[in-house]
């Protein structure tokens, strides 16, 4: 080994940093909404269309948008990494005790109080079980996209955060249904198990497939690693 090869070893390593489209994350979603009104107020027709395009109440054309945000996140999860879970039993334990015993009703309780009583003269009385369902829905989803992101930021243990993401996917395919009829049930919303199931079908069972599928096809074609890390990088 030459010393300009051992000096670059050595060199320490640049700090993790976000892009500037993450940077201003918030600033995009803020414009995105405005962009989202105002285009509905000048093309009312058109977005009507397109609310019409659904299955169970379940909107198919904001699946495939969604399945082109999370689909090259999953391709970065290994479930063979379940196998090291017992190496981080305590780290992994308080992570679910938190997204699967907490975080559900405590996004449900803090949606009764603010939705029902709080903000509940300013909202249209017909629709504050919509908003009340949503937000279960959203607390009922450990978010592992930010993982990933919140992991390489604080250059956390990446077998840790393998693990953790794996097995918080795997319960959720079989647990989100569950909890999130218990929650709705409980603020006196009445369950609709076609939309539901819908859901689970469509955000988790069919992304899971296609990463499945992706990921057999890409296990013995090497040459493509980088192509497909490109396409993942882009999406």
């Amino acid at each position: 080994m030459t010393i300009s090869q051992l000096a670059r070893n050595a060199a320490p390593r640049a700090p993790a940093t976000i892009g500037f489209f993450e940077r201003y994350l918030t600033l995009w979603v803020a414009l995105c909404i405005v962009a989202g009104v105002l285009l509905g107020q000048v093309l009312p027709g058109f977005f009507h269309a397109v609310a019409a395009l659904e299955v169970a109440k379940v909107n198919i054309p904001v699946g495939i948008l969604i399945w082109v945000m999370i689909i090259p996140m999953l391709l970065k999860i290994d479930f063979a990494a379940l196998g090291q879970v017992k190496s981080h039993v305590r780290g992994i334990g308080v992570t679910l005790f938190i997204n699967w015993a907490v975080k559900p009703f405590s996004m449900a309780l803090l949606g009764w109080i603010f939705l029902r009583h709080v903000f509940a003269p300013w909202l249209p009385v017909e629709q504050i079980d919509s908003y009340i369902a949503g937000l279960i829905l959203l607390a009922a989803a450990p978010c592992t996209a930010m993982v990933f992101v919140w992991s390489q930021l604080c250059k956390g243990d990446p077998y840790f955060t393998l693990s953790q993401v794996a097995l918080n996917d795997a319960i959720m395919v079989v647990a989100f249904a569950p909890i999130v009829a218990l929650l709705l049930g409980l603020s006196s919303i009445t369950v609709p198990w076609d939309t539901l199931l819908t859901s689970v079908a469509l955000y988790i069972v069919v992304p899971e497939i296609a990463r499945c599928v992706r990921s057999a096809r890409s296990a013995g074609d090497r040459p493509r690693k980088g192509a497909r890390n490109t396409a993942m990088g882009r999406l």
